[in-house]
């Protein structure tokens, strides 16, 4: 089979808290299989070609970074990943970017950052004096448990296009309000969970990858081969174990 296609968007700016290992669960949880796998960096200034892969995947980054990236995603890069997006192709964005695929992102200080719409989503952060939203986060997938570490001032709403990734168990989630933890819309994915989010998360991370071989034409059942996922299962127990020690708060910071 020819390889399968991965994008990285903005390595070297929006990479917080280990994102890049979400690349590197990807790439081996392929290898191991017996997949082939190209990965190739998207930079600044480089446009994407709406054919060119079968996954991307942006991750996170602080404002003055996602300053330096948004009007290069908007202009140069958006028209590719729109139509990719139409053609099937898989995206998932964390933090910082999945900031950047909503409406737009309303900084802490700042003009608003407009975002792509791949997402229904908007984005506010309430302003530099504010708590922010930190910890250890466990939500429901499904019958599934998602586990991450969240870090964002930004509170995100979703619209009527999309909906929650996941149910917030323990943490706050989108915007400490509503229990939702990141997005859906087709084959696009936004969530806050760093920590990297894939590695302690493997049956998300192979949901992920059957997309991304649908899209390049390949019969997931013939691929993804069961894994001796013991490590990355004890890494999810421990991050679950991690979040339930959390302290409950209220959206501000207070214990509660």
């Amino acid at each position: 089979m020819k390889p399968l296609r991965i994008g990285h968007l903005y390595p070297h700016h929006m990479n917080l808290y280990g994102d890049r290992g979400n690349i590197l669960c990807l790439e081996n949880r392929c290898r191991w299989r017996g997949i082939p796998v190209a990965i190739t960096a998207v930079e600044l200034g480089d446009a994407i070609d709406p054919s060119g892969f079968d996954l991307v995947f942006v991750g996170g980054g602080p404002d003055r970074e996602q300053q330096r990236v948004a009007d290069d995603l908007l202009h140069r890069k958006a028209d590719g990943l729109r139509r990719a997006v139409e053609q099937g192709t898989v995206v998932l964005a964390v933090c910082g970017g999945y900031q950047l695929l909503g409406r737009y992102y309303h900084p802490a200080e700042g003009p608003d950052l407009p975002g792509l719409g791949l997402l229904d989503v908007y984005t506010e952060h309430p302003g530099p004096k504010v708590a922010r939203c930190i910890g250890n986060l466990t939500a429901t997938w499904g019958d599934a448990t998602l586990v991450g570490f969240e870090n964002h001032g930004g509170r995100t709403f979703l619209g009527p296009g999309c909906q929650p990734l996941a149910t917030v168990v323990k943490g706050y989630g989108n915007n400490g309000q509503d229990g939702g933890e990141g997005a859906v819309a087709g084959s696009v994915y936004g969530t806050y969970l760093h920590g990297s989010l894939l590695p302690k998360n493997p049956a998300f991370a192979d949901h992920l990858l059957a997309e991304a071989l649908r899209h390049a034409g390949e019969d997931p059942a013939a691929h993804l081969t069961p894994l001796d996922d013991a490590l990355e299962h004890r890494a999810h127990a421990t991050a679950v174990r991690l979040a339930s020690e959390r302290p409950n708060t209220g959206l501000f910071g207070w214990r509660i």
